[in-house]
């Protein structure tokens, strides 16, 4: 059984396909573990339907018949934070790239199993009913003090550079979300470093050696091949 809204309401999820034997497939799959689903055929529809029900899941097909599914990412951006979830059959990087920019927050290739559907969506459920970061942020040997903004691994002390840190910080605040290249070298370094990504490869690849039992297979930070990267999450 999944977490209910803030309001202790079964959590409304809308789905946004033009396939009705997909929206079929998710109605069931999200009624089964306790969700409400609310329906969408195109691009219109979801956003008024987002606008009247205020959904706290978007799951967003991008091939729409009436527009992109991008736009309707950037439209609901301009007055929503909602959690955006993309499902679809575009599995180039350059597909993932724009919709994580756009303001998805996670994409997934279709097809995709159902049960790392509703882990990707309690994670988003966690982040958005959660009113500030933790203030100390746990998974297995790392832990990271933000009030104190200090590091440990094994209850030893890490010593980051404040770039590294901050990194750290940013990917760890979203676990279980994807970021882009662009996104974090925006956070971190500003616009001026949106086109050298080699600045964010070896930062990552620092902080890594520092963090990670092995640095060649990380447990913390994933890399999304040609994307960005994702913090780990426990769900």
């Amino acid at each position: 059984m999944t977490e209910p809204s803030s309001k202790g309401q079964p959590c409304r999820i809308l789905i946004v396909d033009d396939e009705p034997a997909i929206r079929r497939f998710l109605q069931t799959a999200l009624a089964d573990d306790c969700f409400a689903p609310v329906l969408a055929e195109n691009g219109h529809a979801a956003l008024a339907a987002a606008v009247a029900t205020k959904p706290e899941i978007v799951l967003l097909d991008l091939g729409l018949p009436d527009m992109d599914g991008v736009e309707v990412i950037a439209r609901l951006r301009q007055w929503s934070q909602v959690p955006i979830i993309v499902l679809s059959v575009r599995d180039r990087e350059a597909d993932k790239v724009r919709a994580l920019d756009a303001g998805a927050d996670d994409y997934l290739t279709k097809p995709f199993g159902v049960g790392e559907l509703l882990a990707r969506i309690r994670v988003m459920l966690r982040r958005s009913l959660q009113q500030a970061p933790e203030p100390v942020i746990r998974v297995d040997e790392l832990e990271i003090d933000l009030a104190r903004r200090l590091v440990t691994v094994r209850g030893a002390s890490v010593a980051l550079t404040p770039t590294e840190y901050e990194l750290l910080r940013l990917l760890a605040t979203n676990a279980g979300k994807v970021l882009t290249h662009r996104q974090v070298l925006k956070q971190i370094w500003g616009t001026a470093y949106l086109e050298q990504p080699h600045v964010l490869r070896v930062n990552i690849s620092n902080l890594r050696r520092k963090i990670e039992a092995d640095a060649s297979r990380p447990r913390y930070i994933l890399t999304e091949s040609g994307v960005g990267y994702r913090f780990r999450s426990d769900s």
